[in-house]
């Protein structure tokens, strides 16, 4: 049982000389980030594939005890919408996720808004999905020519790959969801996101992932003491294997579990609150970051 709390991505401009000390170079902020946090989900990979040579420098700008979490390429979330991926998904993982090693974390898929719950489409995804970094090494060489030359295709030690996905159309709200999250192992994202998006807050997989994108307002609100009491409360119920008074659950029970993995992770960054917000929840459970 471990719990994680950190914050989506690090290079925000407003952040310098505010959470970021004055004058830090930006090569150095990620280093800074993560002597104070205990994990980051990596988003630019949301964007474009990222190279090898990047996460090779963030595994050594960071503390052993560090963990990524990496977030799938949105090709292959909205403009793909899941279907026809394999090389898609092939290149993502040729990137050079692999290269992050034991600080890999569990990979993020975040659908859009306007793609509504199709259960085989979803099944056939999950199906696609390594579930080990050999069978991604493995997937990983099936990239097309935009990767050669550029491609990571190895692992150091074959490792359990999780995943896990966020959800944000109002069809995913029955209980038929949540059984197939569960069928798959996948874990399901529980984001509060000033009230855009469904909240859903079965455990469907052996760990859970929770996004905070704002309270009141998207993207820049902040957490106040007795929102961050009550997501400290939450995480621990969770964590210990069991599950928070009032939950807003779809389906039946999860598996008994005697603990579970918990990682939390702020995306209200754009008035400099997430990087407060996450040190100010791993004070309440106690974390701390290595060093």
């Amino acid at each position: 049982m471990t719990i994680r709390s950190g914050i989506s991505g690090w290079r925000y401009p407003p952040w310098r000389g505010v959470f970021y000390p004055p004058k830090l170079p930006q090569r150095l902020e990620l280093e800074y980030a993560s002597r104070r946090l205990t994990s980051i989900e990596v988003n630019g990979s949301f964007y474009a594939l990222q190279r090898p040579e990047s996460y090779t420098s963030w595994v050594a700008e960071t503390p052993d005890d560090f963990v990524f979490s990496v977030k799938g390429p949105r090709f292959v979330t909205h403009l793909k919408k899941l279907s026809d991926v394999r090389v898609p998904v092939a290149n993502f993982f040729a990137s050079g996720v692999l290269a992050l090693g034991p600080k890999l974390g569990p990979i993020l898929w975040q659908l859009p808004p306007n793609l509504g719950f199709d259960a085989g489409r979803l099944a056939a995804f999950f199906d696609l999905l390594p579930r080990s970094t050999a069978a991604a090494a493995q997937l990983s060489t099936e990239h097309d020519e935009r990767l050669d030359g550029r491609a990571w295709t190895t692992t150091d030690a074959d490792r359990p790959l999780r995943h896990v996905l966020e959800v944000r159309h109002a069809s995913f709200e029955v209980p038929e969801f949540v059984e197939l999250l569960r069928a798959h192992g996948i874990g399901l994202v529980i984001a509060d996101a000033a009230g855009r998006w469904p909240v859903i807050e079965d455990v469907t997989a052996d760990l859970v992932y929770i996004r905070l994108h704002g309270e009141t307002e998207l993207y820049a609100s902040g957490y106040d003491d007795e929102s961050l009491d009550r997501w400290a409360g939450k995480v621990r119920a969770w964590a210990a294997g069991g599950e928070p008074a009032g939950a807003r659950t779809l389906s039946g029970p999860a598996a008994p579990s005697d603990g579970r993995d918990v990682f939390v992770y702020f995306d209200n960054d754009t008035k400099v609150r997430a990087p407060y917000d996450s040190l100010a929840l791993a004070a309440r459970l106690g974390l701390t970051p290595a060093q």
